[in-house]
């Protein structure tokens, strides 16, 4: 039978992904357990100590009847029947009997391989994983020849009484919280949970006025006798224990008013920067309009008619 063409674009990059997983080792592992269950070599020309590698390990494998005779070694006598024709049909039959024989006794189907996966080359890595698996589950069957891999996890049933499983009920799994530790349990709605849980009537009468540092703390400045919107002082001084010359002091942290103000001036007049009297000032300096408001004394429209422009040298044109 001609071999397959050679693949192209995804064919070739999945091909190139599958031969990227095989592994020799693995496969040196297997030959040289089918040959002690065998009790003769897989390929004759080749001693116990080379790999065969995956193109003379598939042309030893191709026509089935290694498969077969090592699956009748294991299972029994007929379990894998198989011909010693070369004929292609009658090899891929001899594969797939060695499948089925597999399947019958246990081996998971995820574990088994396409017949087109030995016999055209295919995917001759699952090949090798399928017989690891066979050992495994000859192992499990209690096969009493050589053993391949790892022994096979065996299942482990539990069965719980009626009783076992509602007790289960009343659990609450950590994934969801506890309700053994610190809780509201006896609390009036929006009451305030102690950090240590003590109950009131364990505490002593002058625990139960004290706040706990937790809660904050009543022992320092607060707003306590003072009119809604009153300023607090700093140092929480009460007026009644100040000097009369203290009450009538504003402090720093509140302003001062011993500076320049308005006090004495009509609504809208304009605050002189040195804050002197009008009535202490002389005559002239009343009618003398200060620098820091401007100047009356250079070019004005005084004479001249409602929207008329005025000329840069102040003379009329």
């Amino acid at each position: 039978m001609a071999s397959r063409p050679k693949g192209y674009g995804l064919t070739a990059e999945i091909k190139g992904k599958i031969a990227a997983k095989y592994e020799v080792e693995k496969e040196q592992e297997a030959r040289l357990w089918m040959q002690e269950v065998l009790r003769e070599p897989v390929d004759p020309s080749v001693s116990d100590s080379e790999v065969l590698g995956p193109d003379r390990f598939h042309a030893a494998l191709k026509d089935g009847i290694l498969l077969c005779k090592l699956a009748e070694r294991i299972m029994g006598a007929g379990k894998a029947k198989h011909t010693t024709m070369k004929v292609p049909f009658k090899q891929m039959e001899n594969i797939n009997n060695f499948l089925m024989a597999c399947e019958k006794y246990g081996v998971s189907k995820t574990d088994l391989f396409q017949t087109v996966d030995l016999f055209e080359n295919q995917n001759l890595w699952q090949v090798v994983l399928c017989i690891f698996a066979l050992g495994r589950k000859a192992q499990a069957n209690g096969f009493q020849g050589p053993a391949l891999g790892p022994r096979e996890a065996q299942r482990n049933t539990r069965d719980f009484t009626e009783e076992q499983m509602k007790a289960g009920q009343g659990v609450i799994g950590l994934q969801m919280g506890t309700n053994q530790c610190a809780s509201q349990k006896g609390m009036s709605f929006g009451n305030t949970r102690h950090i240590a849980d003590i109950q009131v009537d364990e505490a002593s009468r002058e625990g139960q006025s004290v706040i706990g540092l937790q809660m904050g703390t009543n022992q320092c400045a607060s707003q306590k006798g003072m009119s809604f919107g009153n300023t607090r002082h700093i140092a929480d001084i009460p007026v009644d224990e100040a000097s009369r010359e203290g009450q009538a002091h504003i402090g720093l942290q509140m302003g001062t008013n011993q500076g320049a103000s308005q006090k004495g001036m009509s609504f809208g007049n304009t605050r002189h920067i040195a804050d002197i009297p009008v009535d202490e000032a002389s005559r002239e300096g009343q009618a003398h309009i200060g620098l820091q408001m401007g100047s009356n004394e250079g070019a004005s429209q005084a004479g001249m008619t409602f929207g008329k422009s005025r000329g840069i040298l102040g003379t009329d044109k």
